[in-house]
């Protein structure tokens, strides 16, 4: 089955190649694929999958489902297709949709889906306000036993661990005077950001190592001889868990309601973007994914060990359902993600080779666990114990 898998794929490689490159060619922010959204569904609906539209309330989401019409495990492959501003597609999203929707594809046309059904869910706008976050908290993930996806890199990664998030803006109110004429009547708004900014940073020695602060002043004020009565503030706080996560965000919100209270400003704190929770890798799902691809001609010793690579909207999927985040490497490529040297790499013969091992490598562990119930049930037993432990730990 894997072996036919891989033909499968290679036979139709022109037409996976040509969806990635459309996708690369026409670069489409978060929450405005529409192109990229147009391509994969019509290639998901070509091949049979029953295509949901602007599902979760998105414009640009779908889900796409083969059911065998036997009872069996849902297998999900998550596809992501967003572009970056100013650089195109240098994370590869291009690669990512694409791989996810030929794996999905390759299931279904190699009769390995024999109980059961394989959903591709097209989550829009990873870069910044994360669909897999209000899917999730809609119910989309319920019901799906094992959840996959990889990610084009500069070399071979195991899945690994993300960094929860949580997007804080400060917006303060003061009251607009002449600097220089009658500053005694005006309420720096700027003066609440800078003590929000220095008493941040005053915070940072009583906080655990894995524990990240860093923002911008987004609004400092209009003129150097006008006392600014608006300002403004947005930071990330980032920490290994999303228990973590709350308890530095509450620290960095009343540091922001002293500074304000300091200098008699008004305050107005919200959330700019979706919070992501911390990334939980099921191990013995990275385990198949990894066995395939040394299967297929990986040596292990090139495969490194998940690092963190920032935040992850997966990661509040990874909460609902097992999941993995593998990396695959683009040949010859030694740049990092975000840069214009990746987003040349990945629209090129190189990225093309990335998509077709990926997508053969996220197909042939699909086959495992359609294949193997008992690798299904470790799969979730993993799962089990570590909500378990994890409950037991925050009460």
């Amino acid at each position: 089955m894997k072996e036919r898998i891989s033909a499968f794929i290679e036979s139709h490689r022109d037409e996976w190649i040509s969806v990635s490159k459309q996708i690369w060619n026409n670069p489409e922010l978060g929450n405005q694929e529409f192109e990229a959204m147009k391509l994969l569904t019509g290639l998901l609906e070509q091949y049979g999958f029953n295509v949901e539209r602007k599902v979760a309330g998105l414009a640009t989401a779908f889900r796409a489902e083969f059911d065998s019409g036997v009872p069996g495990p849902t297998i999900a492959y998550l596809a992501e297709y967003d572009a970056l501003a100013g650089l195109g597609h240098a994370c590869g999203h291009n690669i990512i949709g694409v791989m996810s929707s030929t794996a999905a594809i390759a299931l279904k046309e190699t009769g390995a889906v024999q109980a059961g059904k394989v959903v591709v869910f097209g989550t829009p706008a990873e870069e910044t306000n994360g669909a897999k976050v209000p899917m999730a908290e809609q119910g989309f993930f319920d019901g799906v036993d094992a959840a996959m996806m990889a990610h084009p890199y500069k070399a071979y990664e195991r899945s690994g661990s993300s960094m929860a998030i949580e997007a804080l803006q400060f917006s303060y109110h003061g009251k607009s005077a002449h600097a220089a004429a009658n500053p005694q009547d005006g309420i720096n708004a700027l003066d609440s950001v800078l003590q929000l900014f220095s008493s941040v940073n005053a915070l940072r020695q009583h906080v655990t190592p894995d524990v990240r602060i860093h923002g911008i002043i987004s609004h400092g004020g209009i003129a150097p001889n006008v006392v600014p009565d608006f300002a403004q503030a947005q930071f990330y706080v980032r920490a290994a868990e999303k228990a973590t996560v709350r308890l530095v965000a509450d620290k960095v919100r009343r540091a922001g309601e002293a500074a304000a209270a300091a200098m008699g400003c008004t305050l107005e704190i919200s959330n700019y973007e979706l919070s992501y929770d911390n990334m939980i890798t099921n191990q013995t799902l990275s385990g198949l994914f990894t066995d395939n691809i040394i299967a297929m001609g990986v040596d292990p010793s090139e495969i490194q060990s998940g690092l963190d690579h920032g935040s992850l909207d997966l990661g509040n999927v990874s909460h609902i359902v097992p999941a993995v985040h593998p990396y695959v490497r683009v040949p010859d490529c030694p740049y990092d993600l975000h840069t214009h040297e990746f987003r040349e790499a990945v629209g090129g013969d190189r990225g093309m080779s990335a998509l077709l091992f990926g997508a053969a490598a996220l197909a042939r562990t699909g086959s495992d666990l359609f294949a193997d119930p008992a690798l299904l049930q470790a799969v979730q037993q993993e799962f089990v114990r570590h909500k378990a432990a994890s409950s037991t730990t925050s009460t």
